[in-house]
């Protein structure tokens, strides 16, 4: 995928989140490529449970959004959608500030389900949590 494209696609990922739970946890797509997503979310108090800790739904929405999005650019949005079916997130570092960066790649492309896992990793490249997230395809 050309650069060009690769801006393309991420301003118009950036400007739908606008008025969304996305923008709401400072979501931003960052990356894409033909097998990949990525995206970044800031780890303050804004995300955190009450031990001052990242929340671990915040976690979870992070991995969905990014999952979620890398399936919408793999269809045709004007006759198809795809919704979640399934979210597994195993949470394996806390973290207390910085910045998180979740890449989701494809496993699974099929007619009507695709399969992402969404590894999110701290600023020094730590995984924080992996997650597996199933889609459908409508339409």
């Amino acid at each position: 995928m050309d650069a060009q494209r690769q801006e393309m696609l991420l301003e118009r990922l950036n400007q739908s989140s606008r008025n969304t739970l996305m923008k709401t946890l400072e979501i931003r797509y960052t990356a894409v490529g033909d097998d990949h997503l990525e995206a970044t979310m800031p780890v303050g108090p804004v995300v955190h449970q009450p031990m001052g800790l990242l929340h671990g739904g915040a976690t979870a929405a992070l991995a969905e959004s990014v999952g979620s999005a890398a399936s919408a650019l793999r269809i045709d949005i004007s006759k198809q959608s795809v919704v979640g079916t399934s979210l597994s997130v195993h949470h394996l570092r806390g973290m207390r500030e910085g910045v998180v960066t979740a890449r989701a790649e494809v496993v699974h492309l099929g007619r009507s389900t695709h399969l992402w896992q969404i590894r999110v990793r701290d600023e020094t490249d730590r995984l924080v949590a992996d997650a597996r997230l199933t889609m459908m395809v409508l339409g």
